[in-house]
């Protein structure tokens, strides 16, 4: 990425650092979750559920980081939400009960969804629509570094702290590289104003309702998943962190492919391929009686994953610049409509039939898949049409 115009280079060094800093916050912090809820705290399923249903909460407020940016720099606000993280992550392992957990899960879960606003809002802005997913690919790919060794660090913290302790580490370096965020000036005057109150729009249709349902189905994942794998198949806390790690090595090496094949492929293809393989994984995981099978499906599912980039780009290619960030403040609440009640309800029918999540998951991959058919772009747009910064070359594209 060292090709990107010297313009760009801050944002993009801002983004890597703020992004590697949330990954360490929230590895670490899903890493040690279950096995802390279950060991520690002593939850069952619907316990987790609710507790996860918490976690979603400030996704579904995500909107009102544009009343935020009436005040704050979008990027500042950036780097105040992984200071947050860190925060909420560090305090995690001194409140050893119910209501405890709940309340720094909230902490720690509004400074990574604004985060997550800011982060999206600021790569659409600041790089051209055929450049854009390669930025996210090799951001997700670093992400997935950074996961890797928040996994390694937590392993090996383990081997010498309790829950507490390796909860205060992991949020101590996520506050640090926050507050290094919020003395960093990395934007440039090139960029479409933004507009400052909320967006919404017939043609974004789809855009919302593919987020929306992308949402549903990253909560089957995320909560219930890795809850099958520690409640079923007994897995500890070291086996959770290589299944983690391995996981984070694929993301490694995949995202940038992933990225490039959305700028080759277009966004229909890839969420096509991602939402059958959605449907097939979820049936696997509901009758599956194999601890193998279980983690093969858990990073098969982790690699479709990284593919809802394609529904940003998507948004990109259709909506007009100055949308940007208020369009993505409203996807990441959209996003997180059913993911407020879907894991509490979830909750209480694994208690009736642990399959029945996953039969849910499937049913969402089903209609996921049929509303992909109507992404229309043009993706093999010339890279740089409509860029809201000075273009790039074609080699300093491929370089990317």
């Amino acid at each position: 990425m060292t090709s990107i115009p010297a313009e760009r280079q801050p944002m993009l060094r801002f983004l890597a650092v703020m992004t590697a800093a949330s990954m360490v916050g929230l590895q670490g912090y899903t890493i040690l979750f279950n096995n802390y809820a279950v060991e520690v705290v002593g939850l069952e399923g619907n316990g987790v559920g609710v507790i996860q249903s918490i976690r979603e909460i400030p996704g579904l407020l995500a909107i009102l980081a544009l009343l935020l940016m009436l005040f704050v720099k979008e990027h500042r606000l950036s780097a105040l939400s992984i200071a947050l993280l860190g925060i909420g992550t560090g305090i995690t392992g001194l409140f050893p009960s119910y209501f405890g957990l709940g309340v720094t899960t909230l902490v720690m879960s509004f400074g990574f969804h604004y985060y997550e606003t800011t982060n999206q809002s600021l790569t659409l802005q600041y790089f051209a629509k055929g450049v854009s997913p390669l930025v996210f690919g090799k951001l997700r790919s670093l992400a997935a570094a950074s996961s890797i060794v928040s996994g390694i660090l937590i392993w090996l913290l383990s081997r010498f702290l309790d829950y507490k302790g390796i909860f205060l580490v992991v949020g101590g370096v996520v506050f640090l590289a926050g507050m290094w965020g919020v003395v960093q000036e990395p934007t440039h005057v090139d960029v479409a104003p933004q507009q400052q109150r909320m967006i919404l729009k017939r043609a974004y249709w789809l855009y919302y309702l593919l987020t929306l349902l992308s949402g549903a189905r990253r909560q089957i994942f995320m909560v219930f998943s890795v809850f099958l794998l520690v409640k079923l198949f007994h897995f500890s806390v070291q086996e959770m962190i290589l299944l983690f790690i391995l996981n984070n090595c694929i993301g490694w090496a995949l995202n940038p492919l992933i990225g490039k094949a959305i700028v080759r492929f277009g966004e229909r293809h890839i969420s096509s391929v991602e939402y059958a393989g959605v449907i097939a994984i979820f049936l696997v995981y509901a009758y599956t009686d194999s601890r193998l099978i279980a983690s093969l499906m858990y990073i098969l599912d982790n690699i479709l994953f990284n593919f809802s980039v394609a529904i940003r780009t998507y948004f990109q290619k259709i909506g007009a610049p100055e949308d940007i960030a208020s369009s993505m403040a409203l996807g990441v609440t959209i996003n997180h409509i059913a993911a407020v009640f879907l894991p509490a309800v979830g909750g209480y029918l694994w208690m009736i039939n642990y399959r029945i999540p996953f039969m849910v998951g499937a049913g969402l991959g089903a209609i996921s898949l049929l509303a992909a058919q109507f992404m229309k772009t043009d993706h093999a747009a010339p890279e740089l049409k409509d860029a809201p910064l000075p273009p790039y070359t074609v080699a300093e594209t491929e370089q990317i």
